[in-house]
């Protein structure tokens, strides 16, 4: 297999969803495990792998446009708002 790139870690996390999110760090984890610790590829997929840790404990990404305010009608009826920057605590 060619040595993995920036693209191949951005194509895996790119479509991630909180209930895939920990699936998709296990890929990424796979993907750059024989890569030198500081590796650039590696040190990139390791923040990506951060992200999708944080995401599985989340909603949605949130990266992209602004917050729903909790005024919006049906706010109280969602699950979970948490964002992926600011994720659900984890269960002890």
């Amino acid at each position: 297999m060619a040595e993995p790139t920036l693209a191949d870690v951005d194509a895996l996390v790119g479509p991630a969803t909180p209930h895939f999110a920990y699936q998709l760090r296990a890929r990424v984890q796979e993907l750059v495990l024989d890569l030198p610790d500081g590796h650039e590829v590696r040190r990139y997929a390791e923040q990506k792998m951060e992200l999708l840790d944080r995401l599985g404990h989340a909603s949605s990404k949130a990266h992209d446009g602004g917050r729903e305010p909790s005024s919006r009608p049906g706010w109280d009826d969602l699950p979970s708002s948490a964002p992926a920057d600011q994720p659900l605590p984890r269960s002890r």
